[in-house]
């Protein structure tokens, strides 16, 4: 009978019970003794010693040990012929090849280099490891001052290469890697060779498109990031057939067309970020019932057209930012989407009035910024006793009137409000002196005549409202201001 177990989170061994083998122990302290790691940020490293029973070591999870040398000389890491599952993840290297001679591991079924401070070629003894079920080789921070090439390039061998043996390969990250490929070379690397992939990252991997339909033969992906690509090209209707597809992230690809609508409508999909793409056209669909969506990002595109009302049907809805875009019309009921944490709907051409309704229910609402659009009437007492809200801001809108008192604002989280740029009147409203937490609060009246009656009554509440508050004036205005601010003890 087999006996699995970790040690000190670092090491997990395996072995018929009551065996030990030296030879495995004698490896790790080898292994130890060769590398070079900062002791006072160690956790695992540091707590292993050789009085620990030691059997197969079939994982290393050494991820953020602080190792800064002497992996590159360590014979005794290849020697580990049981290992299944290798986490190097997040080292402080400088300028380390992937060792070639990292395919002697045979049994390696996980293998997680990331951010680890291998530079270089991609070693092709890689494309060997035919056991590989995840294989993560991303960057996602270098300095380009003190290495002015890009740290690691997968170019001869090319992808194609790498993975035409990895046909048990699931997840596939090699975010940062240069591999400068088209898209019909790319595209159909992966989806001849790797029928099982289910999570693909390839952010900022100079990747051009444009993309090929081949791509959708990868009916078990569930994870698709291409962000930072400088792709070009529209989204294939092909898209729309992922049956299992959570995550599309494409922020920052150049892309450009229609897209499609029935892709927001697959049934599986949880998260669209499609932000920073000013060429890329599109209507938000009618959504269903219960839909799976819990992210969309669309900033920075050219999506256009109204907010439909169904967009309260998406339950699990929790982020949504539309910041940038081109949609008009009224703002839709949020009501029903109890999830929500963040919205922005900023720089628009939303029209029409709020209501209390709109975010009524929305207990776990953190954000809200409906700034520079086109939204009028009064603005609702219900949003400043909304528990959980931290920002709102309604800038450069056409609200007016006077803010009437809220009910309940003793607990209310909100640190950041900003109403300028707007029609409002009438006396700052009591319950602005209650919000314990406001850090910054700005007001910039179209009419100073707004503030002429603004009467305050100095309390402890009054000074640490005062302490937030700023109230934005044309310098010929300010005096002004001072004289018609009075101050009641």
């Amino acid at each position: 009978m087999k006996d699995d177990f970790k040690l000190n989170s670092s090491l997990t061994t395996k072995l018929a019970s009551g065996q030990c083998l030296d030879d495995q122990r004698s490896l790790l302290i080898q292994f130890k003794n060769s590398i070079i790691f900062n002791e006072t940020l160690s956790v695992k490293l540091v707590t292993w010693n050789q009085s620990e029973d030691c059997r197969h070591v079939i994982s290393l999870e050494l991820d953020q040990e602080s190792i800064s040398g002497g992996i590159e000389n360590s014979t005794s890491l290849l020697g580990f012929q049981y290992l299944e599952k290798l986490n190097l993840a997040y080292y402080r290297l400088h300028d380390i090849q992937i060792p070639k001679g990292i395919y002697n591991l045979a049994n390696l079924t996980y293998l997680n280099l990331s951010n680890a401070g291998f530079v270089g070629q991609i070693p092709i003894e890689v494309s060997r490891m035919t056991r590989l079920v995840t294989l993560d080789l991303s960057i996602f921070f270098f300095d380009l001052y003190s290495s002015p090439t890009w740290p690691m390039k997968l170019e001869n061998p090319n992808l194609k290469t790498l993975v035409q043996n990895l046909k048990e390969l699931r997840e596939l990250h090699l975010d940062g890697v240069s591999i400068s490929a088209p898209g019909s070379e790319w595209c159909q690397a992966l989806s001849s060779s790797l029928p099982n992939l289910s999570s693909l990252s390839l952010s900022n991997c100079f990747l051009s498109g444009p993309l090929d339909s081949s791509l959708s033969q990868l009916q078990n992906l569930s994870f698709l990031s291409l962000d930072e690509n400088n792709l070009s090209t529209t989204i294939p209707y092909s898209f729309a057939n992922f049956p299992k597809l959570t995550t599309l992230s494409m922020f920052s690809c150049s892309l450009q067309g229609f897209f499609p609508e029935k892709i927001f409508q697959l049934p599986t999909l949880q998260n669209l970020y499609l932000g920073n793409n000013n060429l890329l056209n599109g209507n938000l669909p009618q959504f269903h019932w219960g839909g799976s969506l819990r992210e969309i990002i669309l900033s920075y595109t050219n999506f256009s057209g109204s907010l439909p009302d169904s967009i309260g049907n998406l339950g699990m809805l929790s982020w949504i930012d539309l910041m940038d875009c081109k949609f008009t019309g009224l703002l839709p009921l949020f009501n029903m989407a109890k999830k929500l944490t963040h919205i922005d709907l900023s720089s628009n051409g939303l029209t029409g009035s709020l209501s209390s309704m709109h975010f009524e229910g929305l207990n776990d609402l953190e954000h809200i910024d409906l700034s520079y659009n086109s939204l009028n009437g009064s603005i609702p007492p219900a949003l400043f006793e909304l528990p959980s809200l931290q920002e709102l801001q309604l800038i450069n809108n056409q609200f007016g009137g006077q803010v009437n008192e809220a009910s309940s604002t003793s607990s209310s989280q909100l640190y950041t409000l900003d109403l300028s740029s707007n029609l409002l009147e009438g006396p700052i409203p009591n319950f602005f002196f209650e919000l314990r937490n406001l850090t910054f609060s700005f007001f910039h009246p179209t009419s100073l005549t707004a503030l002429y009656t603004w009467k305050i009554s100095v309390t402890s509440k009054t000074s640490r409202f005062l302490s937030s508050i700023t109230i934005a004036c044309q310098s010929t205005q300010a005096s002004a201001l001072r004289a018609h601010i009075h101050f009641h003890n």
